[in-house]
């Protein structure tokens, strides 16, 4: 914490005082020594000041007023460096060079001034990264939307031709190059889908209708739409609740894709361990649900960027895997948007994303 400092303007008006002071003391005693050196001329001395006291007087202001400058400045001198420094420095920000720091040296205005624009430099500084980070974003972005758009748009242009063209053996090649292709175009129905969601959700405008809600029974209906999903993985599942009134507020449709999105990744990837496990309970002033697939993890070089969008760690969990890349993604600006939290864990052949909102 600064100490309390005199204010610059009062420092200057004590040394403009002083240096009137001490410039008329000067004065004064340089009259006194003319006079002195000049003892045995007095008397000329005398007639010729009262003959030309104008003159005289002309002289002795402009010795005070020189003295006075002199003064002021050498005891200015320190204020004056610092407000040199000051001056380059925020020069030096105006050419982009945002690394340039002022030392604070006093807790008068120049301190004061010097903080305010070490705090401008920062900000900028943070906010031009953070454009760049942004700009840099948006061009990967829009790469990995264009490839992902064109692979699967330039397989139904091929089928189409084939069939355009009439060139399948039999109706049932017909039909299989019909379903391939709705395949493919339901697979861009939903990346469009997960675009104009994800976009959604990063608009700093958008209202959200937060209620109360049971988050046993969201959970509960959520499940029910991937029993189909679940017969066809062959894989089992189970709810269990340590509380069966559990009560968040939130927006219910977001919540239900933030779920939706969670079971539906843990059934891509954990097909294997033919087994997904939920579990919701209760912890302080917070409601904790845990994801639970098993089979193959995520390597741990993948964790910090499991929630970027288009990120998947396709390298190690196989690369075959359908979707936009952008679930994860999803799930975490919902979770930003609720001020909630979500963390994921991958060991021992289980891997476990914990969801963590504020009881209502």
């Amino acid at each position: 914490m600064k100490s309390k400092s005199l204010s610059i303007r009062y420092k200057f008006i004590i040394i403009y005082l002083v240096s009137a002071l001490i410039s008329a003391i000067s004065t004064f005693f340089l009259f006194f020594l003319f006079l002195l050196i000049n003892y045995k001329q007095y008397t000329k001395v005398t007639v010729w000041i009262n003959n030309h006291a104008i003159t005289f007087l002309s002289i002795m202001i402009l010795i005070f007023i020189v003295l006075m400058a002199m003064f002021f400045l050498s005891f200015t001198k320190k204020e004056m460096m610092y407000l040199d420094e000051i001056t380059e420095t925020v020069q030096n920000i105006s050419e982009n060079n945002l690394e340039s720091n002022i030392p604070i040296k006093t807790s008068d205005e120049f301190g004061n001034l010097a903080e305010t624009i070490n705090n401008m430099s920062s900000k900028l500084n943070t906010l031009i990264k953070e454009e760049r980070n942004w700009e840099r974003s948006k061009n990967e972005l829009i790469t990995n939307v264009s490839h992902d758009l064109r692979t699967p748009l330039t397989s139904v242009l091929g089928y189409l031709e084939l069939i355009s063209n009439q060139k399948y053996a039999d109706d049932v090649q017909l039909q299989h190059y019909v379903d391939i292709a709705y395949t493919k175009c339901t697979n861009l129905k939903g990346l469009i889908d997960d675009l104009f969601e994800y976009s959604k959700l990063n608009n700093k405008e958008l209202k959200i209708n937060k209620t109360k809600i049971k988050i046993n029974e969201l959970l509960e209906q959520v499940v029910l739409g991937f029993i189909p999903v679940f017969k066809e993985a062959s894989m089992d599942y189970k709810i269990s609740s340590s509380n069966n009134n559990i009560f968040v507020e939130a927006d219910p449709v977001l919540m239900a894709r933030l779920f939706d999105n969670l079971i539906n990744n843990a059934i891509k990837y954990g097909k294997e361990g033919k087994y997904l496990n939920i579990e919701l309970l209760s912890e302080g002033h917070e409601a904790i649900v845990r994801i639970m697939n098993y089979g193959e993890t995520i390597p741990k070089e993948d964790l910090p960027y499991i929630f970027e969008r288009l990120y998947r760690a396709e390298k190690s969990r196989s690369s075959n895997k359908s979707g936009s890349g952008l679930g994860l993604a999803i799930v975490k600006s919902i979770i930003d948007i609720h001020n909630g939290k979500i963390e994921v864990t991958s060991k021992d052949n289980k891997t476990i994303f914990e969801v963590r909102l504020k009881l209502n």
